[in-house]
């Protein structure tokens, strides 16, 4: 099995963006409710491992001022990203870095990526980070916003009981079961992933620890706009 990055997921790039909406239930809506929280009048934005580019897109649609300096430490997905933005005629508004951004909360002065953002975006990649670094990170993100910017982050969150873990993942199965998805092919084009910089595989967090996370690092305003059982929204404002 092909060695992956934590977070690339598939061994092939070009597997990327149907084999997650496979994996993932309702993956759009996740993304749409992440863009529908950002003011439209947003200027600058960063975006924290911006994958394929999928919310990237979507945010270019939503903001028309918006310029977005994103930060991934994959140069597959930097590189495929940048084509279906420069496709979709965003290229100039957007800045894609190849770095790791556990290391820019660790380190931030080694980046020349300025702060005072209007606000900062993630889906599917901060719960790679160990619950300390994701406090770092959290720290770093509102340090780095404008007062009542936003925050927006959607990942897997850890159940509270087995109990919940059990639910959890029957509502997924009988999710993808209703897609019609055969499983055991989409799983065959997933690659390994060993740790790499700050990321790790799976370090999921609860849903309480998160928000309690994001409360004491300055956010006045923490909300869960959305949640389809292990999967949620954070929407956070400074």
């Amino acid at each position: 099995m092909q060695q992956i990055f934590p977070g690339e997921v598939f061994a092939n790039t070009a597997d990327f963006d149907n084999g997650i909406r496979q994996l993932l239930p309702r993956y759009d809506e996740m993304l749409e409710v992440i863009t529908q929280c950002l003011p439209v009048t947003s200027r600058r934005i960063l975006e924290l491992g911006c994958g394929t580019g999928e919310l990237t897109v979507k945010i270019c649609q939503r903001c028309p001022d918006a310029e977005i300096i994103a930060l991934d430490y994959s140069p597959r997905m930097l590189e495929f990203a940048g084509a279906k933005i420069a496709d979709a005629g965003y290229k100039q508004r957007w800045t894609g870095i190849e770095a790791d951004f556990g290391e820019w909360a660790e380190n931030p002065h080694q980046f020349d990526i300025g702060g005072e953002f209007d606000a900062c975006v993630s889906s599917l990649a901060i719960h790679h980070l160990d619950d300390q670094m994701k406090l770092k990170l959290f720290q770093r993100v509102a340090a780095s916003l404008i007062p009542g910017g936003y925050f927006g982050n959607a990942d897997p969150i850890l159940a509270e009981s087995p109990t919940l873990a059990a639910v959890y993942q029957a509502a997924r199965e009988q999710w993808l079961a209703e897609q019609g998805n055969d499983l055991t092919e989409v799983r065959a084009k997933r690659g390994s992933s060993t740790q790499q910089g700050y990321s790790h595989q799976d370090q999921l967090a609860t849903l309480d620890t998160q928000l309690q996370m994001l409360k004491t690092s300055g956010f006045k305003t923490v909300a869960v706009p959305w949640k389809y059982y292990g999967l949620a929204v954070f929407a956070s404002w400074k």
